[in-house]
């Protein structure tokens, strides 16, 4: 694996002017942030802005670049940035720059259509432990195949939507079309071959623009591609080493990884780009009769396998809620750091307009524990107040048996947030599963304790029966 510089490395390349700029005490600890993967070198902003910084910022940059560049498709918040991979496994460090999702937008259908269906793209979402999952761009599809119809619905995409679009198209005169409409918006070309990259690379070396190269059922053909468009003064590149419909998931998921090990393995810079998935090639195999459902799984199976080998970029063609769960899941436990608990901050949480009478609950501050007992509290429909205990985001089994979720914490915690005064009762709902401490939490808090139900989805009838009331 390719080693990644430490700070004692870094730190000579710095500005060592100690500014703070970059929102670091000095240089040093900006360095060791950097070693960490916990801070962009853009933050140093005096080695961009001040030209005697010059070499030393090529330097840099060369240091620190990850076995897998970084390639950023768009403009604006929207942005989408992918690859930028250090590791292969996720627990060696940490994965960045989640998969990013692109659905495919026919250039086909007309005005009302295709307004219907960038709506449906930027609008699906779930909410999942606290954070808004959702889809990151579009990929325009020239089925027409007519360069001009291709360009017209490339300038539509952009005065409808300013998410990230991909121009698909294998023919090199639609891609020129439409990338003279919309280059302001830097689209990602789709792609080269071994047969196009010459007019593909001119297009993409004149706007500015990254690019796919697509060489299917041979990885020397693809590092041979990618050689040649890095000799023509192209780097920002995506590698497509083909995706198979069905049959082929297990060829397909071999010649990922292959890209992605030798790339961290062998340090082969020409595959150290990222990745693009096309798991819409189900569909090719989709015959009218058939339920387009199976369809979907099958859409989702391929994307999930990719995903977790090592996938940055994966184009979809379903919009279905449920089918898209999964993935959207999927991406966000795989892109979660491993060495730190999802957790919310702790604290004393309210729910409706919250009154002395009010009742008091705990729970821990592990994200997904939290934001489910949130959920059915909202659900039941009553006013609480939830006071939320730090247990180093452990879940309430876990962190009890852990020794994180103590009677002496749940006591301090109810000290700290003065509960106490915000309410004319004592009594306090202990999680179902912390029942082993109540009785030790009673002695230290000198509250009156209530088990409540071990599973959070008996919340809601707890609260509305006012069983916490019971003598």
């Amino acid at each position: 694996m390719a080693k990644l510089p430490g700070p004692l490395e870094i730190y000579p390349l710095l500005p060592g002017t100690n500014c703070k700029e970059c929102g670091e005490a000095n240089c040093m600890a900006f360095a060791t942030k950097m070693a960490e993967h916990t801070v962009k070198l853009k933050a140093c902003t005096p080695l961009f802005q001040d030209a005697k910084y010059a070499k030393k910022l090529d330097k840099i940059q060369v240091l620190v670049r990850p076995p897998v560049r970084e390639v950023v498709i768009g403009v604006g918040e929207n942005a989408a940035s992918i690859g930028g991979k250090l590791v292969l496994y996720r627990h060696d460090l940490r994965y960045s720059n989640p998969t990013s999702f692109f659905i495919d937008v026919p250039d086909t259908l007309d005005g009302e259509a295709l307004a219907a269906r960038i709506k449906a793209i930027e609008e699906w979402t779930y909410v999942y432990i606290g954070t808004n999952l959702r889809l990151d761009g579009m990929a325009l599809r020239g089925v027409s195949q007519d360069p001009k119809i291709f360009a017209t619905a490339a300038k539509k995409l952009v005065e409808l939507s300013s998410w990230p679009i991909m121009l698909c198209s294998l023919n090199p005169e639609m891609l020129a079309t439409a990338a003279n409409a919309i280059a302001d918006k830097r689209p990602l070309l789709y792609a080269a071959t071994m047969d196009t990259w010459a007019e593909v690379g001119e297009i993409a070396r004149k706007h500015n623009l990254p690019l796919v190269a697509y060489a299917p059922g041979s990885l020397d053909n693809l590092s041979s591609l990618v050689g040649t468009l890095r000799a023509i003064g192209l780097d920002d590149i995506v590698l497509d080493p083909g995706t198979a419909s069905r049959k082929g998931l297990g060829t397909t998921v071999d010649s990922f990884t292959q890209v992605r090990r030798s790339s961290i393995i062998e340090e082969n810079e020409l595959l150290g780009y990222p990745t693009i998935a096309a798991p819409i090639t189900v569909w090719a195999d989709y015959r009218e009769g058939e339920a387009p459902e199976l369809t979907k799984w099958d859409e989702v199976l391929t994307a999930s396998a990719l995903i977790v080998r090592y996938a940055d970029l994966i184009v979809l063609h379903s919009l279905d809620m449920w089918t898209n769960l999964p993935t959207t899941f999927l991406r966000s436990n795989l892109y979660t750091d491993p060495v730190k608990p999802v957790a919310v901050e702790a604290g004393l949480m309210e729910f409706g307009d919250v009154g002395p009478d009010s009742p008091v609950m705990y729970t821990t501050n592990f994200a997904l524990t939290y934001f489910t007992v949130e959920s059915d509290i909202k659900q039941a429909g009553s006013t609480a107040y939830l006071v939320v205990v730090d247990t180093e985001g452990m879940s309430v089994q876990s962190a009890v048996a852990g020794r994180k979720l103590t009677a002496e914490r749940v006591a301090e915690t109810l000290e700290e947030y003065k509960v106490a005064e915000k309410v004319n009762h004592k009594t306090l709902i202990s999680p179902g599963m912390a029942a082993r401490i109540s009785g030790e939490t009673e002695e230290v808090s000198g509250w009156t304790v209530k088990v409540g139900p071990r599973d959070s989805s008996g919340i809601p009838k707890y609260l509305q029966e006012g069983k916490w009331k019971e003598e």
